[in-house]
């Protein structure tokens, strides 16, 4: 499914487009170069979900866990990680497979522990204001 964002107030809209392609599906990895929107995409995707608290990236400190109405938002970056080593020392398998939504940035660091079935976001940068945002299911 693909959905082309032209400003910041459709965001919303591909958020509840993204919910409602995901169905019960809480793992969600969000692709993107550098720059692409991933984080902001979160942000609106968290208020959707019901997040009140500031949501921003867990850049350094690699997750970021939010209250929601919907239950807990655990909130992932793995840009930064040198080794797939980090990942388990954080527990990852707690989180993952804990039943709670899993936003995922940099997904590809991790690639070898995703579950079996998961929801993909790839974001590519069309213009300054235009993103192409690309949702899958993994098989």
């Amino acid at each position: 499914m693909n959905i082309e964002v032209n400003n910041l107030d459709a965001l919303s809209s591909a958020a509840q487009a993204l919910l409602n392609f995901a169905g019960e599906e809480r793992i969600i990895a969000f692709k993107g170069d550098m720059g692409a929107g991933k984080t902001t995409f979160i942000k609106v995707l968290c208020a959707i979900l019901g997040v009140e608290e500031v949501v921003t990236s867990p850049t350094f400190s690699i997750v970021n866990e939010y209250a929601a109405a919907s239950g807990i938002i655990y909130h992932f970056d793995f840009y930064r990680i040198k080794n797939i080593q980090e990942a388990y020392d954080i527990g990852y398998e707690e989180y993952f497979y804990s039943g709670n939504f899993c936003l995922i940035e940099w997904p590809e660091k991790v690639d070898e522990l995703l579950p079996e079935h998961y929801i993909t976001v790839s974001l590519e940068v069309l213009s300054p204001e235009k993103r192409l945002f690309s949702f899958s299911k993994s098989n």
